[in-house]
């Protein structure tokens, strides 16, 4: 497994993988505890698994957590996804930095979004599975959206938004986020 950091994101990783293919299909190790560690992220600190499937063009985001943040590792284990990550915390050295990735079944790379960044994604395939490991316990009242077509943020996402929570809907633009969310 091959650790790239992100250099838009201070503190961002993609872990690559080394699928083994043969007439059956694949395996491929998707978590390694010493290749996360060796990227200075505690792979003990995760506490929840979860996952969300999504049609072709639902988009997902963008989300963060106030307080202490959430730091996640997210993977699209079937399909592919168009996932943008956004760091948003004032202190760090790529503070605004945006960067996108496709994300897909094919390759299984995760991504670890650094505590402080805005993630969201866009299934860019008929259905698209994704896997969040987060390193926090989910509270709903720390839930922070930002709208996802904000030209703040100037995402260019693939697809028109032929989906979105009503969540998404009513985000406020990055503007209007207070900064003790960020």
């Amino acid at each position: 497994m091959k650790t790239i950091p992100v250099p838009a994101i201070a503190g961002a990783y993609l872990f690559e993988p080394t699928p083994h293919a043969d007439e059956r299909g694949f395996f491929s190790r998707t978590f390694d505890a010493d290749v996360v560690r060796s990227a200075g992220i505690d792979p003990n600190g995760f506490l929840q698994d979860s996952v969300s499937r999504s049609r072709k063009g639902v988009l997902r985001g963008m989300h963060l957590r106030s307080g202490a943040g959430e730091a996640k590792l997210v993977r699209c284990s079937w399909g592919a996804v168009f996932d943008v990550v956004v760091d948003l915390r004032p202190d760090s050295p790529t503070f605004l930095g945006k960067e996108t990735f496709e994300l897909s079944g094919e390759t299984q790379v995760s991504l670890y979004i650094p505590a402080g960044c805005a993630h969201g994604f866009q299934a860019l395939t008929e259905y698209a599975d994704v896997s969040y490991r987060i390193d926090r316990a989910h509270d709903p009242s720390e839930d922070v959206a930002i709208a996802y077509d904000d030209p703040e943020l100037a995402i260019d996402w693939p697809l028109p938004a032929a989906f979105v929570s009503e969540r998404d809907r009513r985000a406020l633009p990055l503007s209007a986020v207070s900064q003790n969310t960020r």
